[in-house]
Order: structure tokens, then sequence, then C-alpha cells
């Protein structure tokens, strides 16, 4: 079979392979996620950015969240606060009728009349208060309902099969999904609806107050410069041009705030990612007395936080003479554009408080892009870092496809076989070069090699994790198989829980969780099964990898493969479990990764990783009959072994 050697993969956060760095769609993921140009091909960075359509990003999320009729409740809510809205746009007009009804009351000083509209302004504001309220409750709903789609969908994403693994290997893109689907879903989907239903009614206030102004204005007549004009809808004209120089300036100051919140989102992802890390790592950074080291990196991460909220502070600052500024002059360009009608006797002044109130209600409609600019900017980087994240996910199939990828296929007959496979390093070189073997179940078979020889990326392939490289893995079936890494997970919850995972907690019953834990030494939790605990810091590492092999003998799978995963068991720990395997697990086949000595005596076969100059091969040794250990039987090996591991590994407490 020939050899294909995929393009030079690029490098994650701890340094390991990830697609090809010549993959395009890898680049641009990472490019539109940080906001740097592409360099060109002269090495030279493109003098502008092209910023990706919004349009296409909305478009491209809500096709998802509506997929498979799962937007029917966001419609449903949708299309209630619309009939709320219209209801609310006509009481706005009969407010504005009443306003000039009042007044021209107060100006006849008029008592009845006057407390005739006091009355009738108790009921409009009932109504208004009753829509305003049934608005706010639909439109807090409908933020609900996006979100928890829209996280939805982000979750279905992130957790296919190995793909939130592989997701740290494309770059800024693919970072921190615990952001993404947190902090920047909730601003999309809150700012999405704010933003939505305050430009839907600033339409359609626009709409009906715009045919108000115009008749109200009537038809305007100047003299300048010897002539005389006529301007039909006078106010309309004024209310557009004022609106129109306030957002043209404010899209002028404030185009910067879309990148700044950007850049401050970043930042305080980072920033919460070195909390969280340092965190869980408190007890090695106390025994290390690295506190003060720790201090002095997470400043570092304050001060890009600070550095980029003061940037964001000053381009506010910058944005606030234009919007404040035109907020207080809106107090009085209406009143001046309709004054010469009052004076000349055209408008009553209840008819000019009534102009008054259209064109505020149209300028304030036209400047809903003025007022609300920073809420704009805030929602365009929400909506870029939850859209990049998406595309990450789905470039990140391309870049395999295109990059060409390890065969995972299932085995016909259930084993375990590698056919010319070859395995990428992050350098772009081959790390296993054209392995073949094959595994019979029943097997126990030990892979061995010096430090970074592979073995490790190996057990990563044949669980699908790591797919760049080229060949075949014949894999038994997925229900068959267990992976035993040297820190196993255990997930949130209970005791009884980090034991049946993945199953469910009730998968197995009472008896039987008993009996495992006390087949692997520790009998002292069963009381202790549903105690809901952070059971990855109270146990020990020792303690935790026999909690996997407990895992291991209620699943009873038919395949186990262990990378390291009795590192920190002390031999007689070590022995106890693997003797799982020649009485409980017994005919089970067994793939072991691992460098303790004596080691092989439990396996009937070694496959050795070799280094050479032109990458890594897989030798195989010949086979031998594996010798046979129970947890209290076969004194001898556990003297042998315990000779041996005395200095290097202590007995655990």
């Amino acid at each position: 079979m020939g050899k294909q050697v995929p393009p030079p993969p690029a490098t994650g956060r701890d340094g390991e392979a990830g697609p090809g760095q010549g993959s395009t769609l890898a680049k641009e993921a990472r490019a539109a996620a940080s906001h740097q140009p592409e360099p060109q091909k002269g090495g030279e960075a493109t003098p502008s950015v092209t910023s990706p359509s919004i349009g296409r990003e909305l478009s491209a999320l809500f096709r998802d969240m509506f997929r498979n009729g799962m937007g029917w409740p966001m419609l449903r809510l949708s299309a209630a606060i619309l009939v709320v809205l219209v209801a609310n746009m006509f009481g706005q007009v009969r407010l504005n009728e009443w306003n000039g009804a009042f007044f021209d009351a107060v100006e006849k000083r008029d008592s009845a009349s006057f407390f005739h509209q006091l009355l009738v302004f108790v009921v409009i504001i009932a109504v208004l208060l009753a829509l305003v309220v049934a608005q706010t409750w639909l439109q807090e709903r409908l933020k609900i309902s996006l979100r928890k789609r829209l996280t939805q969908v982000l979750l279905d994403l992130w957790l296919k099969p190995n793909r939130a693994y592989q997701l740290g290997f494309m770059g800024e893109s693919g970072r921190q999904p615990d952001q993404r689907m947190q902090e920047d879903c909730r601003l999309f989907s809150e700012l999405s609806t704010e933003l939505g239903v305050g430009m839907l009614q600033a339409l359609l206030l626009l709409v009906s107050f715009i045919g108000v102004l115009w008749t109200l204005s009537g038809i305007t007549t100047f003299t300048a410069f010897g002539r005389e004009i006529t301007i039909y809808g006078y106010m309309v004209w004024v209310a557009i041009g004022y609106a129109g120089l306030g957002s043209g300036l404010t899209w002028l100051v404030g185009r910067p705030l879309i990148r700044l919140n950007t850049e401050r989102y970043a930042r305080e992802a980072d920033l919460r990612f070195a909390l969280v890390r340092v965190n869980e790592s408190a007890e090695s950074v106390a025994l290390y007395n690295g506190e003060d080291d720790e201090r002095r990196s997470l400043d570092q991460f304050v001060e890009a936080v600070l550095g980029a909220t003061r940037r964001l502070s000053g381009a506010l600052a910058r944005l606030t003479w234009i919007t404040s500024g035109y907020g207080w002059f809106a107090i009085v360009v209406p009143i001046l554009a309709a004054a010469p009608g009052l004076f000349s006797g055209r408008l009553s002044f209840g008819e000019m408080m009534m102009v008054v109130g259209a064109f505020n209600q149209v300028q304030s409609a036209l400047r809903y892009f003025v007022d609300n600019f920073p809420k704009i900017a805030d929602w365009r980087s929400a909506v870029l870092r939850v859209a990049t994240f998406r595309q990450a996910a789905i470039d990140l199939d391309h870049a395999n496809a295109e990059n060409g990828q390890i065969d995972v296929e299932p085995h016909p007959q259930g084993w375990l076989s590698f056919e010319g496979l070859s395995v990428a390093l992050n350098d772009g070189s081959i790390l296993i070069e054209d392995a073949t073997a094959e595994i019979k179940p029943g097997e126990r078979v030990l892979i061995m090699g010096e430090s970074g020889a592979g073995k490790s990326t190996l057990f990563r392939a044949i669980s699908g994790l790591w797919p760049w490289g080229s060949g075949t893995i014949r894999v038994p079936p997925g229900n068959e198989m267990m992976f035993l890494p040297q820190r196993p997970y255990l997930p949130l919850g209970t005791l009884r829980a980090a034991l049946s995972y993945p199953a469910a907690p009730d998968t197995f019953g009472d008896e039987d969780v008993r009996a495992a834990l006390e087949r692997c030494g520790l009998g002292e939790f069963v009381d202790m099964l549903d105690k809901d605990e952070r059971w990855d810091r109270s146990l020990s590492l020792g303690q935790q990898q026999r909690v996997a092999f407990a895992r291991v003998l209620l699943h009873k799978p038919r395949w186990v493969f262990m990378d390291e995963a009795t590192s920190a068991l002390d031999e007689e720990n070590q022995a106890s479990m693997l003797a799982l395997f020649e009485n409980e697990l017994k005919g089970a086949g067994v793939l072991s990764i691992g460098h303790r000595p004596g080691l092989e005596e439990f396996h009937t076969r070694t496959l050795h990783i070799r280094k050479t100059s032109e990458g890594a091969i897989l030798l195989a040794r010949p086979a031998r009959h594996a010798v046979v250990q129970k947890p209290k039987l076969g004194p001898r090996w556990i003297g042998r072994f315990r000779r041996k591991l005395r200095p290097s590994y202590p007995q655990e407490g």
C-alpha cells in the first residue's frame, strides 16, 4: 500500500498536531476569529480586512436553529410580539391625538374638556401599560427560547464524536468553547431579541407617525435669495435630515467598537481560562511554591483585559459626544422647526404639540441606530464569535477531508488491525511509518517504546481522536471497546455515576456496583456511592485509576485499551487490576501502552515502536505465554516486580 504524507499539521495548544496549516479553511477560521488579515503569497499582509457578512452568518445560525421544526416556539413568540407591537403602534397614535386635544383644552381654558381628556388619558395609559408588560414578558420568553436552541445547536456541533478534542487544533476560532456556549450565547440571544424587537417597533412607529407628521406639516413656503421655495411635508424632511446626520456621525466615530468588543471578550475568556486552570491545579502549584509565578502570569492576563477595556472605554467616551449631544439638541429641534407654523397662525398650540410629538416619534425611530450603536457593536461581536465557532466545527471536517486522514473502519471479524498505518507528527513528518499488525480477541498486547515515539498518539488514532495520517485501522464494534487513559475522566456528580459512566447511573444493580468497588480495592467508598462530590479532586490518581478498572468490570467490554492506566498504582494493586483479565474479564482483548518493567510478563505479545531517521517503525517481538497473575497468587512475580519497582514507584498511601 502506498504511503500518503499529509501537509504539515497546525500546532494546537499543547504542541500537538492538528489539521494542515496549508488548509485554507482552517486559516480562514483562525483569521476570522482573531480579526487578522491573511498574508498574501508574497508575505505581506493585505491592507484591510474584509469583515464576514453579518447576513450570511445570521442566516447560517438561524438555519441551524430552525432545522427539523425546532424553531416553532421562537416563531410563535415572535408572532405574538408582532401583534403586541402593532397594538402598541395604534395606542401611540391615539396618545398623540390625545396630546393635541389636551393642549387645545389647556389653551382654551376649557375645564370640562380638560378633565375629560384626563380620563381618556388614564384609559389610554392603562392599555399601553398592559401592552408593554405583555411585550416585556414575551420578549424575555423569546430570549430564553433563542438561547436554549442556539446552545443546543453549538453543543450538538461540539460534542460530535471526537470533535471537542480536535477543535482545540483549529486555532483561535475553536478556543474557549465554554465562553462561546455560555457568555456569547447569552449575549447573542438577549441582544438579538432586544435589538430585533426594538428595530421592528421603531419601523412600525416610523410608518405610522411619518404619515401623521406629513399631514400636520402641510405645505411650507420659504423665500430664499429672492425665490419662493415650497416644501411638502417639511417636518418629515427635517426629521430625516437630523436623524441621518446623527447616524452618520455615530457610524464614523463608533465603528471601532465592533473590533474592540470582540477583543475584550477574547481577553476576558483568556483570563477566565487561566483562573480555572490555576484553580484546577492548585495542589501542584502549592507543592512547587509556584504562587508568585502564577500571580505574575495572571497579572499579564488581567492587564490584557484592562488594556482592552481601556481602549473600549475611550471609544465609548468619543461616541458619547455624538449620542448625548444628539439627544440634547433633539429637545429643541422639533420646536424650532414647528415654530413658523405656530407664529403664522396655521397651527394651534395643540396642533404644534402634535407635530412635536410626531416629530419625536419619527426621529426617535430614525435615530434608533444612534441610540443603540454600542449595543449593536456588542451584539455584532457576539455574532462573530458564535458564528466562527460554528464554522470552525464545520471547517474541521473539511480540513480533515482535504488533508487525508486515517481510515477507521469496522473489522469484519471484530478484531483489531493496522494496515499500512502512518501517523503524522506536528511538523508534517511521519511519526509511525507504514505499520501493519493484527490483534485477535483474547490476546494481550503491550506497545512499548521510548518517550515521544508515538505510543499515546497511536492510542488516540485507534479511538478515532487522531485522524491525521494515512492508512487504515480496523476496529471491533464500538460498544465492545473501552479506553483507559492515564488520568481517567470522572464526571461531576455521584461516585455511582462515575462508576457507570458513560452509561446512566442506574444502569447497574447496587450489588454489582458494590462488588466492583470491593474487587478493585475501594471498599471504603461503598457507603459513599450516592454522595455528590468532586471525585476527581477527592480521590488520588491511583484511586481514580482503580475506579476506571471498576468501571471496566461493570461494563465488561470485549476489548480494553490502556494508556499507562496503572502508572499511579503500586505493584500489588497493579497485579490485582491486571488479574481481572485472567478472571472476571477472561477472554477480553487487551492493548496496553506502558513503560514500567515487568509488564511484558502479563502480556502475550509485545509491539515495540522504535525511532529511525525516517520515522518510527512498529516491530513485533515473538509471542510469549503470559504469566498469569491473580490478586493473591503468584508471589514470585509480585516479589520480583516489587524489587524492581520499589526505588522508582513507592507504595501508594
